[in-house]
């Protein structure tokens, strides 16, 4: 087991913060094959497919999405 790091990360800023999650999410993201999705995560994943074949949802293009998610974030 790896010992814990304390970042104290009440005192960094919010550039800070981000510049650390970026480095966090490269770092992680570039050793794909050593992450596991959790269980419930493929649950979820086949419920929607479930749905989408059942016809009970929708879809959207990621365009029309991000237009719909600017108009509810305006």
């Amino acid at each position: 087991m790896m010992n814990r790091i304390n970042v104290p990360i009440a005192q960094l800023s919010f550039t800070q913060k981000l510049d650390l999650m970026e480095m966090l999410w490269a770092d992680m993201a570039g050793n794909e094959e050593k992450l596991e999705s959790p269980a419930w995560h493929g649950e979820i994943l086949n419920e929607r497919e479930t749905a989408l074949n059942a016809e009970k949802v929708t879809v959207s293009s990621w365009e029309e999405a991000k237009e719909r998610i600017k108009i509810n974030v305006s």
